[in-house]
Protein backbone atom coordinates (compact mmCIF):
# COMPACT_ATOMS: atom_id res chain seq x y z
CA UNK A 1 0.00 0.00 0.00
CA UNK A 2 3.29 2.18 0.21
CA UNK A 3 3.46 5.27 3.07
CA UNK A 4 1.57 8.04 0.82
CA UNK A 5 -1.85 8.88 2.03
CA UNK A 6 -4.67 8.38 -0.35
CA UNK A 7 -8.68 8.97 -0.04
CA UNK A 8 -9.20 5.35 0.04
CA UNK A 9 -7.31 5.25 3.34
CA UNK A 10 -9.64 8.18 4.70
CA UNK A 11 -12.57 6.52 3.15
CA UNK A 12 -11.73 3.61 5.44
CA UNK A 13 -11.30 5.59 8.73
CA UNK A 14 -15.21 6.90 8.05
CA UNK A 15 -14.76 9.80 5.76
CA UNK A 16 -18.00 10.83 3.58
CA UNK A 17 -17.37 10.52 -0.17
CA UNK A 18 -17.48 13.94 -0.28
CA UNK A 19 -15.18 17.08 -0.96
CA UNK A 20 -13.42 16.98 2.53
CA UNK A 21 -11.90 14.26 1.44
CA UNK A 22 -10.02 16.35 -1.43
CA UNK A 23 -9.64 19.38 0.94
CA UNK A 24 -7.85 16.61 3.54
CA UNK A 25 -5.67 15.25 0.99
CA UNK A 26 -4.79 19.03 -0.03
CA UNK A 27 -3.62 20.14 3.09
CA UNK A 28 -1.92 16.88 4.28
CA UNK A 29 0.25 16.90 0.91
CA UNK A 30 0.69 20.72 1.56
CA UNK A 31 1.86 20.85 5.07
CA UNK A 32 2.23 17.36 6.20
CA UNK A 33 3.81 15.21 3.75
CA UNK A 34 7.45 14.29 5.33
CA UNK A 35 5.10 12.68 8.59
CA UNK A 36 4.21 9.28 8.87
CA UNK A 37 1.13 7.62 7.55
CA UNK A 38 0.16 5.89 10.56
CA UNK A 39 -0.03 9.78 12.76
CA UNK A 40 -2.09 11.53 10.36
CA UNK A 41 -3.95 8.77 10.19
CA UNK A 42 -4.64 9.03 13.94
CA UNK A 43 -5.15 12.58 13.87
CA UNK A 44 -7.61 12.11 10.87
CA UNK A 45 -9.99 9.95 12.97
CA UNK A 46 -9.73 12.34 15.93
CA UNK A 47 -10.74 15.22 13.50
CA UNK A 48 -13.81 12.79 12.32
CA UNK A 49 -15.05 12.45 15.66
CA UNK A 50 -15.16 15.77 16.93
CA UNK A 51 -14.46 18.40 13.72
CA UNK A 52 -16.26 21.26 15.72
CA UNK A 53 -12.96 20.51 18.10
CA UNK A 54 -10.20 21.48 15.39
CA UNK A 55 -12.16 24.48 12.95
CA UNK A 56 -9.05 26.60 14.00
CA UNK A 57 -6.50 24.28 13.44
CA UNK A 58 -4.02 24.91 11.08
CA UNK A 59 -3.81 21.94 9.14
CA UNK A 60 -7.11 20.54 9.86
CA UNK A 61 -9.39 23.85 10.10
CA UNK A 62 -10.52 23.56 6.78
CA UNK A 63 -11.16 19.42 6.88
CA UNK A 64 -13.19 20.36 9.48
CA UNK A 65 -15.28 23.20 8.27
CA UNK A 66 -15.72 20.83 5.08
CA UNK A 67 -16.91 18.15 7.56
CA UNK A 68 -19.45 19.99 9.05
CA UNK A 69 -20.19 23.22 6.99
CA UNK A 70 -18.80 22.80 3.88
CA UNK A 71 -17.90 26.17 1.71
CA UNK A 72 -20.64 26.40 -1.09
CA UNK A 73 -18.49 27.02 -4.29
CA UNK A 74 -21.37 28.64 -7.11
CA UNK A 75 -20.94 31.07 -9.95
CA UNK A 76 -21.50 34.72 -8.76
CA UNK A 77 -23.53 37.38 -10.69
CA UNK A 78 -23.02 40.91 -10.21
CA UNK A 79 -26.14 42.73 -9.35
CA UNK A 80 -27.60 45.37 -12.18
CA UNK A 81 -27.43 48.42 -9.61
CA UNK A 82 -24.02 49.69 -8.36
CA UNK A 83 -24.00 50.29 -4.34
CA UNK A 84 -24.06 54.16 -3.66
CA UNK A 85 -20.36 55.99 -4.01
CA UNK A 86 -18.85 59.57 -4.70
CA UNK A 87 -15.72 60.25 -6.67
CA UNK A 88 -13.07 63.29 -5.72
CA UNK A 89 -12.01 64.89 -8.68
CA UNK A 90 -13.88 63.50 -10.87
CA UNK A 91 -12.12 65.48 -13.97
CA UNK A 92 -8.57 64.13 -13.16
CA UNK A 93 -9.43 60.24 -14.01
CA UNK A 94 -9.04 58.30 -16.33
CA UNK A 95 -12.72 56.12 -17.27
CA UNK A 96 -11.09 52.80 -16.92
CA UNK A 97 -10.24 53.40 -13.00
CA UNK A 98 -13.84 54.31 -13.00
CA UNK A 99 -15.83 51.27 -14.87
CA UNK A 100 -13.48 49.42 -12.58
CA UNK A 101 -14.64 51.18 -9.25
CA UNK A 102 -18.23 50.72 -10.87
CA UNK A 103 -18.07 47.01 -11.71
CA UNK A 104 -16.88 46.15 -7.84
CA UNK A 105 -20.01 48.68 -6.45
CA UNK A 106 -21.94 45.23 -8.26
CA UNK A 107 -20.78 42.75 -6.31
CA UNK A 108 -23.42 41.09 -4.23
CA UNK A 109 -20.79 42.11 -0.96
CA UNK A 110 -20.77 45.54 -1.55
CA UNK A 111 -22.34 48.34 0.33
CA UNK A 112 -20.58 51.57 -0.87
CA UNK A 113 -17.38 52.80 -2.64
CA UNK A 114 -15.20 55.90 -3.35
CA UNK A 115 -12.78 56.81 -5.53
CA UNK A 116 -9.90 58.67 -5.09
CA UNK A 117 -8.71 62.30 -7.16
CA UNK A 118 -4.80 59.48 -7.30
CA UNK A 119 -7.06 57.39 -8.89
CA UNK A 120 -5.77 55.17 -11.75
CA UNK A 121 -6.99 52.06 -12.82
CA UNK A 122 -4.92 48.79 -11.85
CA UNK A 123 -6.31 45.39 -11.18
CA UNK A 124 -9.47 44.25 -9.34
CA UNK A 125 -9.98 47.63 -7.87
CA UNK A 126 -8.34 50.47 -8.72
CA UNK A 127 -5.83 52.18 -7.08
CA UNK A 128 -7.09 54.91 -5.25
CA UNK A 129 -10.45 52.51 -4.63
CA UNK A 130 -12.45 52.41 -1.67
CA UNK A 131 -14.83 49.57 -1.44
CA UNK A 132 -16.62 48.61 1.75
CA UNK A 133 -18.22 45.41 1.38
CA UNK A 134 -20.30 43.11 4.04
CA UNK A 135 -18.68 39.83 5.98
CA UNK A 136 -16.27 39.63 3.14
CA UNK A 137 -12.79 40.45 2.42
CA UNK A 138 -11.05 40.31 -1.43
CA UNK A 139 -7.53 39.73 -1.28
CA UNK A 140 -6.81 42.11 -4.82
CA UNK A 141 -8.94 44.95 -2.91
CA UNK A 142 -6.25 44.98 -0.68
CA UNK A 143 -3.45 44.96 -2.70
CA UNK A 144 -0.11 42.75 -3.58
CA UNK A 145 1.44 44.69 -0.93
CA UNK A 146 -0.35 44.08 1.86
CA UNK A 147 0.16 47.29 4.45
CA UNK A 148 2.42 49.40 2.11
CA UNK A 149 2.22 52.01 4.01
CA UNK A 150 4.29 55.72 4.73
CA UNK A 151 6.96 56.45 7.82
CA UNK A 152 8.24 59.88 8.79
CA UNK A 153 10.31 60.53 11.12
CA UNK A 154 11.11 64.33 12.34
CA UNK A 155 13.76 65.10 13.93
CA UNK A 156 14.80 67.71 16.72
CA UNK A 157 16.78 69.44 14.24
CA UNK A 158 16.61 72.97 11.85
CA UNK A 159 16.53 72.20 7.82
CA UNK A 160 20.09 73.97 7.82
CA UNK A 161 21.28 70.68 9.14
CA UNK A 162 21.27 69.35 5.40
CA UNK A 163 23.37 72.03 4.36
CA UNK A 164 27.10 70.46 3.47
CA UNK A 165 26.14 67.30 4.49
CA UNK A 166 24.86 65.90 1.15
CA UNK A 167 27.71 63.73 0.45
CA UNK A 168 27.42 62.29 4.05
CA UNK A 169 23.54 61.78 3.98
CA UNK A 170 23.71 60.07 0.81
CA UNK A 171 26.28 57.53 2.02
CA UNK A 172 23.99 56.78 5.26
CA UNK A 173 21.16 56.04 2.61
CA UNK A 174 23.40 53.82 0.06
CA UNK A 175 25.03 52.10 3.02
CA UNK A 176 22.07 51.85 5.69
CA UNK A 177 18.81 50.83 3.68
CA UNK A 178 18.57 47.94 1.46
CA UNK A 179 16.20 47.33 -1.29
CA UNK A 180 14.73 45.55 -4.23
CA UNK A 181 14.48 41.53 -4.06
CA UNK A 182 18.20 40.47 -2.78
CA UNK A 183 19.34 42.80 -0.60
CA UNK A 184 19.46 42.42 3.00
CA UNK A 185 21.11 43.90 6.24
CA UNK A 186 24.72 42.01 7.15
CA UNK A 187 23.32 42.99 10.87
CA UNK A 188 19.83 41.40 11.34
CA UNK A 189 17.59 42.73 13.44
CA UNK A 190 14.81 40.76 15.94
CA UNK A 191 11.26 42.00 16.79
CA UNK A 192 8.54 40.98 18.90
CA UNK A 193 6.76 40.93 15.50
CA UNK A 194 8.14 37.08 14.60
CA UNK A 195 6.67 35.74 18.09
CA UNK A 196 3.28 36.63 16.40
CA UNK A 197 1.31 32.93 16.95
CA UNK A 198 0.06 33.58 13.15
CA UNK A 199 3.86 32.04 12.19
CA UNK A 200 2.99 28.78 14.45
CA UNK A 201 -0.50 28.52 13.81
CA UNK A 202 -0.83 28.72 10.26
CA UNK A 203 0.90 26.56 8.53
CA UNK A 204 1.63 28.43 5.03
CA UNK A 205 2.40 31.38 7.15
CA UNK A 206 5.14 29.26 9.15
CA UNK A 207 6.95 28.63 5.94
CA UNK A 208 7.70 32.21 5.30
CA UNK A 209 9.04 33.23 8.44
CA UNK A 210 12.52 32.68 7.57
CA UNK A 211 12.19 34.85 4.63
CA UNK A 212 10.39 37.66 6.81
CA UNK A 213 13.36 37.51 8.91
CA UNK A 214 15.95 37.77 6.69
CA UNK A 215 13.74 41.19 4.84
CA UNK A 216 13.11 43.19 7.94
CA UNK A 217 14.09 46.74 7.46
CA UNK A 218 14.38 46.44 3.75
CA UNK A 219 12.40 48.32 1.05
CA UNK A 220 10.64 47.40 -1.96
CA UNK A 221 11.59 47.74 -5.75
CA UNK A 222 9.21 49.74 -7.72
CA UNK A 223 7.91 53.27 -6.42
CA UNK A 224 9.68 52.24 -2.78
CA UNK A 225 11.78 54.72 -1.07
CA UNK A 226 13.71 56.27 1.77
CA UNK A 227 13.98 60.10 1.48
CA UNK A 228 15.87 62.77 3.72
CA UNK A 229 13.76 66.05 3.13
CA UNK A 230 12.82 69.28 4.95
CA UNK A 231 9.71 68.83 6.84
CA UNK A 232 7.68 72.92 7.17
CA UNK A 233 4.99 72.41 9.74
CA UNK A 234 2.76 75.08 10.00
CA UNK A 235 0.36 73.57 12.66
CA UNK A 236 1.73 71.64 15.21
CA UNK A 237 0.48 69.28 17.37
CA UNK A 238 0.54 69.32 21.54
CA UNK A 239 1.93 66.08 21.56
CA UNK A 240 4.56 66.77 19.00
CA UNK A 241 5.92 69.25 21.58
CA UNK A 242 7.52 71.28 18.30
CA UNK A 243 6.88 74.87 17.14
CA UNK A 244 5.71 75.80 13.22
CA UNK A 245 8.82 75.62 11.38
CA UNK A 246 11.42 73.74 9.37
CA UNK A 247 13.20 70.83 10.46
CA UNK A 248 15.05 67.92 8.90
CA UNK A 249 13.40 64.77 8.56
CA UNK A 250 12.96 61.11 6.91
CA UNK A 251 10.21 59.53 4.87
CA UNK A 252 9.72 55.75 4.06
CA UNK A 253 7.48 54.19 1.67
CA UNK A 254 7.18 50.89 1.81
CA UNK A 255 5.36 47.35 2.42
CA UNK A 256 5.08 43.74 3.57
CA UNK A 257 8.20 42.53 1.45
CA UNK A 258 7.84 38.65 0.22
CA UNK A 259 5.79 37.77 3.19
CA UNK A 260 2.83 39.81 2.11
CA UNK A 261 3.02 39.18 -1.72
CA UNK A 262 3.35 35.52 -0.89
CA UNK A 263 0.13 35.64 1.80
CA UNK A 264 -1.26 37.66 -1.50
CA UNK A 265 -0.87 35.31 -4.20
CA UNK A 266 -1.81 32.29 -1.71
CA UNK A 267 -5.26 33.73 -0.58
CA UNK A 268 -5.85 35.26 -4.16
CA UNK A 269 -5.75 31.56 -5.32
CA UNK A 270 -8.11 30.78 -2.51
CA UNK A 271 -10.43 33.55 -3.07
CA UNK A 272 -10.92 32.57 -7.18
CA UNK A 273 -11.22 28.84 -6.48
CA UNK A 274 -14.40 29.34 -3.67
CA UNK A 275 -15.88 32.55 -5.56
CA UNK A 276 -16.29 31.83 -9.61
CA UNK A 277 -16.84 35.55 -10.96
CA UNK A 278 -17.54 36.55 -14.62
CA UNK A 279 -14.14 36.67 -16.45
CA UNK A 280 -14.55 40.60 -16.32
CA UNK A 281 -14.05 40.52 -12.25
CA UNK A 282 -12.01 37.92 -11.51
CA UNK A 283 -9.66 39.45 -10.15
CA UNK A 284 -12.32 40.43 -7.32
CA UNK A 285 -13.31 37.20 -6.09
CA UNK A 286 -13.11 37.60 -1.94
CA UNK A 287 -13.37 34.98 1.21
CA UNK A 288 -16.48 35.09 3.12
CA UNK A 289 -14.69 35.87 6.81
CA UNK A 290 -17.31 33.28 8.02
CA UNK A 291 -14.80 30.68 6.25
CA UNK A 292 -11.61 28.83 7.55
CA UNK A 293 -9.84 30.22 4.60
CA UNK A 294 -11.46 33.71 5.16
CA UNK A 295 -10.53 33.83 8.92
CA UNK A 296 -6.79 32.69 8.27
CA UNK A 297 -6.10 35.40 5.43
CA UNK A 298 -8.02 37.84 7.81
CA UNK A 299 -5.14 37.04 10.29
CA UNK A 300 -2.44 36.49 8.00
CA UNK A 301 -3.26 40.27 6.55
CA UNK A 302 -2.92 41.80 9.97
CA UNK A 303 0.30 39.92 10.51
CA UNK A 304 1.68 41.49 7.13
CA UNK A 305 0.42 44.87 7.89
CA UNK A 306 2.28 44.34 11.67
CA UNK A 307 5.24 43.54 9.55
CA UNK A 308 5.11 46.45 7.18
CA UNK A 309 5.52 48.24 10.33
CA UNK A 310 8.16 46.51 12.02
CA UNK A 311 10.30 47.05 9.23
CA UNK A 312 9.68 51.13 8.78
CA UNK A 313 10.47 51.40 12.35
CA UNK A 314 13.62 49.23 11.69
CA UNK A 315 14.55 51.36 8.86
CA UNK A 316 13.88 54.88 11.06
CA UNK A 317 15.77 53.08 14.10
CA UNK A 318 18.89 52.27 11.88
CA UNK A 319 19.49 55.68 10.65
CA UNK A 320 18.41 57.83 13.60
CA UNK A 321 21.22 55.87 15.29
CA UNK A 322 23.84 56.17 12.50
CA UNK A 323 22.63 60.04 12.84
CA UNK A 324 22.82 60.04 16.51
CA UNK A 325 19.98 62.29 16.47
CA UNK A 326 16.53 61.75 17.81
CA UNK A 327 12.79 61.50 16.54
CA UNK A 328 10.72 64.17 17.88
CA UNK A 329 7.75 63.28 15.74
CA UNK A 330 6.51 59.66 13.79
CA UNK A 331 2.98 60.15 11.47
CA UNK A 332 2.48 56.78 9.83
CA UNK A 333 -0.57 55.11 7.62
CA UNK A 334 -1.15 52.01 5.43
CA UNK A 335 -2.74 52.69 2.31
CA UNK A 336 -3.01 49.14 0.95
CA UNK A 337 -4.97 46.86 3.72
CA UNK A 338 -8.82 46.19 4.66
CA UNK A 339 -10.19 47.54 8.16
CA UNK A 340 -13.56 46.94 10.24
CA UNK A 341 -14.94 49.50 10.71
CA UNK A 342 -18.54 50.98 11.09
CA UNK A 343 -20.86 52.72 8.06
CA UNK A 344 -24.12 53.79 8.55
CA UNK A 345 -24.47 52.18 11.65
CA UNK A 346 -23.41 48.91 10.25
CA UNK A 347 -19.66 46.73 10.20
CA UNK A 348 -18.43 46.53 6.71
CA UNK A 349 -14.68 45.24 5.67
CA UNK A 350 -13.56 48.56 4.66
CA UNK A 351 -10.67 48.26 1.65
CA UNK A 352 -8.36 50.77 0.79
CA UNK A 353 -6.35 49.95 -2.16
CA UNK A 354 -3.77 52.86 -2.77
CA UNK A 355 -5.83 55.31 -0.43
CA UNK A 356 -5.10 56.82 3.18
CA UNK A 357 -7.29 56.28 6.15
CA UNK A 358 -8.88 59.64 7.23
CA UNK A 359 -11.43 59.48 10.16
CA UNK A 360 -11.51 62.48 12.22
CA UNK A 361 -8.32 63.70 13.82
CA UNK A 362 -6.49 60.73 12.38
CA UNK A 363 -3.22 61.41 10.83
CA UNK A 364 -1.75 60.56 7.43
CA UNK A 365 1.45 61.28 5.00
CA UNK A 366 0.45 61.43 1.74
CA UNK A 367 3.59 61.99 -0.78
CA UNK A 368 4.39 63.72 -4.25
CA UNK A 369 6.74 62.37 -6.07
CA UNK A 370 10.54 62.71 -5.64
CA UNK A 371 10.56 66.49 -6.75
CA UNK A 372 6.95 67.27 -4.96
CA UNK A 373 6.54 67.97 -1.97
CA UNK A 374 4.59 65.36 0.06
CA UNK A 375 1.62 66.87 3.14
CA UNK A 376 1.04 65.43 6.38
CA UNK A 377 -2.57 65.83 6.76
CA UNK A 378 -5.07 65.14 9.53
CA UNK A 379 -8.36 63.19 8.70
CA UNK A 380 -11.71 65.01 8.49
CA UNK A 381 -13.86 61.93 9.11
CA UNK A 382 -15.70 62.54 5.67
CA UNK A 383 -18.51 59.30 5.12
CA UNK A 384 -18.78 60.03 1.25
CA UNK A 385 -15.00 58.91 0.95
CA UNK A 386 -15.62 56.14 3.03
CA UNK A 387 -12.99 58.25 5.52
CA UNK A 388 -10.54 58.27 3.25
CA UNK A 389 -8.40 60.73 1.28
CA UNK A 390 -5.44 59.79 -1.52
CA UNK A 391 -2.50 57.73 -1.12
CA UNK A 392 -0.16 60.40 -2.78
CA UNK A 393 0.01 62.24 -6.87
CA UNK A 394 -1.15 59.09 -8.53
CA UNK A 395 0.11 57.97 -11.89
CA UNK A 396 -0.28 60.58 -15.03
CA UNK A 397 2.24 57.86 -17.14
CA UNK A 398 1.98 53.46 -17.00
CA UNK A 399 5.81 52.18 -15.80
CA UNK A 400 5.38 51.13 -19.76
CA UNK A 401 4.54 54.20 -20.56
CA UNK A 402 7.10 56.00 -19.13
CA UNK A 403 10.09 54.03 -20.94
CA UNK A 404 9.03 55.20 -24.38
CA UNK A 405 8.10 58.92 -23.08
CA UNK A 406 11.48 59.96 -20.75
CA UNK A 407 14.98 59.83 -20.56
CA UNK A 408 17.79 59.29 -18.01
CA UNK A 409 18.61 63.35 -19.19
CA UNK A 410 14.71 64.50 -18.85
CA UNK A 411 14.92 63.31 -14.99
CA UNK A 412 18.17 64.72 -14.42
CA UNK A 413 16.92 67.81 -15.62
CA UNK A 414 13.92 67.84 -13.35
CA UNK A 415 16.19 66.99 -10.68
CA UNK A 416 18.59 69.17 -10.72
CA UNK A 417 15.85 72.26 -11.50
CA UNK A 418 14.52 71.20 -7.74
CA UNK A 419 17.73 70.10 -6.50
CA UNK A 420 17.26 66.43 -5.44
CA UNK A 421 19.85 63.79 -5.09
CA UNK A 422 18.61 59.94 -6.29
CA UNK A 423 20.41 57.25 -5.55
CA UNK A 424 19.10 54.44 -7.84
CA UNK A 425 15.31 54.81 -9.37
CA UNK A 426 14.54 53.75 -12.83
CA UNK A 427 12.59 55.04 -15.70
CA UNK A 428 9.41 54.45 -14.38
CA UNK A 429 9.75 56.33 -11.66
CA UNK A 430 10.48 59.65 -13.37
CA UNK A 431 9.16 62.25 -11.24
CA UNK A 432 7.38 63.60 -14.92
CA UNK A 433 5.03 60.07 -14.32
CA UNK A 434 2.92 61.22 -12.01
CA UNK A 435 0.23 64.09 -11.43
CA UNK A 436 -0.03 67.12 -9.93
CA UNK A 437 0.10 66.78 -5.82
CA UNK A 438 -1.28 70.56 -5.74
CA UNK A 439 -4.28 69.60 -7.97
CA UNK A 440 -4.97 66.31 -6.09
CA UNK A 441 -5.00 68.10 -2.36
CA UNK A 442 -6.97 70.66 -3.98
CA UNK A 443 -9.76 68.34 -4.97
CA UNK A 444 -9.57 66.37 -1.10
CA UNK A 445 -9.77 69.81 0.38
CA UNK A 446 -13.06 67.92 2.53
CA UNK A 447 -11.14 64.96 3.08
CA UNK A 448 -8.21 65.99 5.10
CA UNK A 449 -6.86 69.22 6.49
CA UNK A 450 -3.30 70.00 5.41
CA UNK A 451 -0.75 70.62 8.50
CA UNK A 452 2.60 70.51 7.20
CA UNK A 453 4.60 69.08 3.89
CA UNK A 454 7.49 67.13 3.33
CA UNK A 455 10.18 68.18 0.98
CA UNK A 456 12.47 65.63 -0.83
CA UNK A 457 16.04 66.46 -0.44
CA UNK A 458 18.30 63.29 -1.33
CA UNK A 459 16.57 59.93 -2.25
CA UNK A 460 17.09 56.52 -2.61
CA UNK A 461 15.33 54.10 -4.12
CA UNK A 462 15.49 50.35 -6.17
CA UNK A 463 18.02 50.14 -8.55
Amino acid sequence: MGNKLSGKDLIKLGFPKNNSINIALGQINRYRKREKKESILTEAKAVLLAPEKFKNHGTWGKVAEGLVNPVAVRMQQLRTTRAPFTIFGENEIDEQAKFQLYDALKLPIAVAGALMPDAHSGYGLPIGGVLATENAVIPYGVGVDIGCRMSLSIFDLPAAFLKGKELQLQAILKEHTKFGMYETHAIKADHEVFSRPEFKEIPFVKALLDKAYKQLGTSGGGNHFVEFGIVNIAHPLQEWKIEAGEYFAVLSHSGSRGLGANIAKQYTYLAGKQCPLPKNVQHLAWLDLNTHDGQEYWSAMNLAGDYAKACHDDIHRRIAKILGKRVVATIENHHNFAWKEMHQGKECIVHRKGATPAAEGQLGIIPGSMTAPGYIVMGKGNAASLNSASHGAGRLFSRAKCKTTFTQSDIKKELRKHDVALIGGGIDEAPMAYKDIMKVMDNQQELVTVLGTFTPKIVRMDR
